[in-house]
């Protein structure tokens, strides 16, 4: 019983293996006429149709999907070996990688099926018939999907795209490419999300790409000073500011230039850059408005809030009697 149960307990681990191997004794048997009761049964006429000049008996799909299935399994287990060994491949891009198993999987699927039917005996000329029937199924039902499949490809083959790009979609949406696929490309959000994106919307739309040719950032600060300050003080405080952070590079040097005369302020815009944008910009922008604001209290300059100096004029009201 012991057996038994630590037999039940691996077949539990490992029921995929259990059901291929199921497969591949009952496609046995039916290739060595092992089966033959059970194919006399299913080989009546209740149990077939004619298609065209073909007869389909239920004997006949049965071994063809039986047959599909023990080949499509040994593919699979063979794509798996193949794309393990590419992705080991680190000298080659990612976005290359990706392509390569996407191409591979096609043609060993396409072979599977190929030699599915023949090992289930259907005559592979037949299969000219559903042609138009596969095309006008790809222009109405699978018209999306096979564009998303064509889309992906062309990403892959661009190298626009590829697994950890920060990128940016058309509605705001931004995160880092975790993985992608034939049919979509997963997006991981900075809070955690996980978003499929569609491949035809990364074609059809604008999609930026903060990291394609470098992972470089820029960062902009908007800074009021008060009237009166000492313009040229407040721009070198916020120049030193930028520059003193350790994300900060020097070439680009951080900018500094005056913009525009508010109506409660003078308005000046810091820009400066990080090396890395992937590892985020928020804490070190954060940590730059912090250092302008310990500057600009510990040098006496006023960053004002927006005020208006409302002047009351009154005007002199003529007596009555004048005005007899």
């Amino acid at each position: 019983m012991k057996a038994i149960g630590s037999f039940f307990e691996w077949l539990g681990r490992h029921w995929k293996w259990g059901v291929f191997l199921l497969l591949v004794l009952v496609l046995i048997a039916i290739l060595t006429g092992r089966m033959s009761a059970v194919e006399r049964v299913l080989n009546q006429d209740s149990f077939a149709f004619t298609f065209g000049e073909s007869q389909i008996t239920a004997f006949g799909v049965l071994t063809a999907l039986i047959a599909l299935a023990t080949v499509f399994s040994i593919v699979g287990v063979i794509a798996a070996y193949i794309e393990q060994r590419i992705r080991s491949l680190h000298r080659v891009r990612s976005s290359t990688r990706t392509l390569m198993i996407n191409i591979i999987r096609i043609v060993l699927y396409v072979l599977a099926f190929m030699v599915g039917l023949d090992i289930a005996g259907v005559d592979l000329t037949t299969l000219t018939v559903f042609s138009g029937a596969l095309g006008i199924g790809l222009g109405f039902g699978l018209q999306k999907i096979a564009s998303n499949f064509v889309s992906g490809l062309i990403l892959l083959a661009e190298n626009a795209i590829e697994e950890g790009d920060l990128i940016e979609l058309q509605d705001g949406t931004a995160g880092f490419v975790r993985r992608s696929s034939a049919r979509y490309i997963l997006l991981e959000t900075f809070d955690g999300r996980e978003i499929l994106v569609p491949n035809e919307d990364m074609i059809t739309g604008r999609v930026i790409n903060w990291t394609l040719s470098n992972t470089r950032g820029r960062i902009q600060i908007n800074v009021g000073v008060a009237y009166g300050s000492d313009l040229h003080k407040a721009k070198a405080l916020m120049l030193e500011a930028a520059s003193s952070h350790p994300m900060t590079i020097e070439d680009p040097a951080p900018l500094c230039v005056l913009t525009k005369f508010g109506d409660s302020s003078v308005e000046f815009m810091l820009l400066f850059w990080m090396a890395d944008v992937t590892t985020g910009r928020l804490v070190p922008q954060s940590d730059v408005m912090f250092a302008i604001t310990d500057a600009f209290r510990e040098h006496g300059i006023t960053i004002p809030f927006p005020q208006r100096d409302v002047h009351i004029i009154r005007s002199h009201k003529p007596d009555e009697k004048d005005g007899e």
